[in-house]
């Protein structure tokens, strides 16, 4: 009975992550809008020029307004018209990794607990359970997955970096065996804690919030148990989780996306420096960039995910 529950969230999750992967990746590169992209240095030639045109710049200052921002649908444009339109699934393989790993077990565990935590005299599991059993799900799926989570975002941002930058990763393999060759196996957790908390998040609020919801609607009779209840309950949980998760999105984005260059300073010390730092320099709302299409991804994504369970849990019934 585990070992299914296993199996049916591993399927949804890989086909939901799949199929919203293009609003994922557009998440990422708003996310990351802002920051900084560190300029290679300049060769030792060029230092005495450079130092003449920076005290010119310094004796001459000119005031140059920050561009608008773009919104979701302006940045799916022009990653089309600079990349194009295979550049919307850059990191896929990234991304069937992380939810094998990830929400395979995430979903597997929380079906475990879920089973043992229900009270049996009314076959309900009250709504504290369910969010500690996501808590403890998402933390040890999310603890399991963070090297395909750490590939997905260098492999989702590489196209806003100038091309002499660019990781050029050939797939999530050779991302995971670029990383460890070059910055250590210790790189594959970069960004570890952050993204726990967040999976914590996620899934404590995404499945706690569909479960009591789907519970409700059932309890009341306002639907019957189908696709409509199961469309209006994963709705509501992928609004939740999306409003609860996006603050650590935003920092788990920036630090594991990070370029630590040998014998350079990071730009961010931990989670909390890249948060005050992004604060600072962005002002508090920065924390929710990325909002628009990380709610149009965690909308479908979470429907997918529930309608996808619900129809493979009735195919395994009988397994």
């Amino acid at each position: 009975m585990g070992l299914k529950g296993f199996a049916e969230g591993g399927i949804a999750s890989i086909v939901a992550g799949c199929s919203t992967h293009p609003l994922d990746l557009i998440k990422v590169r708003m996310q990351l809008q802002g920051e900084p992209v560190r300029a290679p240095a300049p060769s030792p030639a060029l230092q005495p020029s450079l130092a003449f045109n920076s005290g010119r710049a310094a004796a001459f200052p000119a005031a140059v307004p920050a561009p608008p921002r773009p919104g979701p649908i302006s940045v799916g444009i022009g990653i089309v018209r600079a990349e194009g339109a295979a550049a919307l699934f850059s990191g896929v393989s990234a991304t069937v990794l992380r939810q094998t790993l990830y929400s395979t077990t995430r979903m597997g565990l929380y079906d475990v607990l879920k089973q043992k935590w229900t009270d049996p005299d009314s076959n309900k599991m009250p709504l504290g359970r369910k969010i500690a059993a996501g808590l403890v799900a998402g933390g040890i799926g999310a603890a399991v997955g963070n090297p395909a989570d750490v590939a997905m975002v260098r492999m989702q941002a590489d196209g806003r970096l100038p091309a002499a930058q660019r990781r050029n990763y050939r797939g999530v393999g050779d991302a995971i065996m670029s990383m460890t060759r070059q910055e250590g196996v210790a790189s594959l957790w970069r960004g570890s804690s952050l993204t726990v908390n967040r999976a914590m998040i996620v899934t404590a609020s995404q499945l706690a919030t569909y479960d009591q919801v789907k519970e409700a609607i059932l309890g009341n009779d306002l639907m019957a148990d189908g696709l409509g209840t199961h469309v209006t309950a994963s709705f509501a949980a992928g609004f939740v989780a999306a409003v609860a998760s996006n603050p650590v999105d935003v920092i788990k984005t920036r630090v594991m996306n990070m370029k630590v260059e040998p014998g350079a300073v990071p730009p961010y010390a931990g989670a909390l420096d890249c948060a005050l730092k992004t604060v600072r320099a962005e002002g508090p709302m920065s924390l929710y960039k990325g909002f628009i299409p990380t709610i149009s991804r965690q909308g479908p994504f979470t429907v997918v995910l529930f309608v996808t369970l619900e129809q493979v849990r009735k195919i395994l019934k009988d397994f």
